[in-house]
């Protein structure tokens, strides 16, 4: 039996294998800095994982829990502790749920399409999870608001290797027909990462062809996909802090809302989507071939070699699409690595200028500092604290 004057004895079961939740726990960990402490279990964990064997007669105080299975839902019930739910209201209809408003999610990357020039749309979709179901359905229902139709493929598949290559076949047909350039809404991270490797595969350019926006911002994954993968945040620390604060509210014995919903800080973007899309056949390849190349030291001059085409003639038609000129794109390329890798590494100015594809590193950090306002190392000593 705990001592009255212990702190809450609280099981944490949520899944460590993902970006998401870790920031859950880091939510968790924030609102104990402030408020607590509780004598926490947690353990690594993956979605799947069985809830432990002890907890059926275990005599806690709360359960902050992602459930997954009915098996769960229904130990977790039969402790009848104060529990609050993080990851879905199916399996546990009785517990107040903390979670994402999957319906603005949706709005949020119809806009971001929208605002870009996009004029066809498509879905990658998975029907197995509801709120999976609630994201591409309300970025379905935006798009015909504003007058557009979308495309939509559902996901068919167990995961197994034969089921990958023939699930990614009739993915790269569908991507084949869909017109373009076509801005496509993936409902998770994962499906996302199989559009784009259909897209290369097929050879289709992306993003001056196929745009791809995925869903959670699951850093291992995007940033593993070729070309990198945006992606709609989801705030995790705030949703483990305001669980953890809820929470301590059912244990004092107050009642709290059944449904608290947490908003997108936004949508993280990466290589997968354009600025703007762009409509001119010959831009877009000029681009493609531009931030392929730029890294290597290519020349405008080179560019318009290999598109058989005058420098005017290129300048002009990229300045009407996307109101930069041939050198002005190169160089946008060349210093959005250069910000990474000053972001990312300790690497000398001569190391980074080369891998940027500058000639000289002098050039490289007067130009920068022209352009930022700082030097480059000002730039890393700022992105470092």
């Amino acid at each position: 039996m705990k001592n009255s004057a212990s702190p809450p004895h609280v099981a944490l079961l949520v899944e460590t294998t993902r970006t998401y939740t870790r920031e859950i726990l880091a939510g968790v960990r924030q609102y104990l800095a402030k408020y607590g402490p509780w004598s926490a279990f947690v353990e690594l964990r993956s979605l799947e994982s069985e809830p432990p064997d002890w907890l059926h007669k275990w005599h806690g105080d709360g359960i902050l829990t992602r459930t997954f299975t009915a098996k769960m839902a229904k130990l977790v019930a039969e402790t009848g502790l104060p529990a609050i739910e993080l990851r879905s209201p199916n399996l546990c209809p009785n517990l107040p749920w903390v979670g994402m408003n999957n319906g603005r999610i949706g709005q949020m990357v119809a806009e971001h399409f929208i605002n870009r020039g996009y004029i066809n749309f498509a879905t990658y979709t998975l029907d197995v999870e509801p709120f999976f179901q609630e994201r591409v359905r309300n970025f379905v229902t935006e798009l015909n608001n504003r007058g557009y139709k979308c495309e939509a493929l559902p996901f068919e598949g167990n995961g197994n290797e034969s089921d990958w290559e023939k699930s990614q076949s009739r993915l790269c047909e569908w991507l084949n027909e869909l017109p373009k350039p076509v801005g496509v809404f993936a409902a998770t991270d994962q499906l996302g990462v199989r559009v784009l490797d259909a897209c290369q595969r097929m050879g289709i350019a992306v993003p001056e062809d196929v745009a791809v926006v995925g869903t959670e911002n699951e850093e291992t994954l995007c940033t593993f996909a070729t070309p990198t993968l945006t992606s709609v945040q989801f705030d995790g620390k705030q949703v483990g802090y305001k669980a953890a604060n809820l929470l301590d509210t059912l244990m004092s014995g107050k009642s709290v809302a059944r449904e608290t919903l947490i908003e997108s800080p936004g949508i993280a973007g990466r290589a997968s989507t354009n600025d703007l899309v762009i409509n001119d056949g010959l831009v877009r390849t000029a681009v493609r071939i531009i931030r392929e190349q730029a890294l290597s030291g290519l020349s405008v001059r080179e560019v318009c070699q290999k598109l058989n085409v005058s420098r005017s003639t290129l300048e002009r038609r990229m300045k009407q699409s996307l109101k930069r000129t041939p050198k002005e794109e190169l160089l946008r390329v060349r210093f959005k690595e250069v910000e990474r890798l000053l972001r990312e590494t300790d690497f000398t100015m001569e190391t980074i200028s080369e891998l940027a594809g500058f000639t000289h590193s002098h050039y490289l950090q007067t130009a920068f500092k022209e352009r930022h306002g700082v030097t480059p190392g000002q730039y890393r000593q700022a992105m470092k604290s």
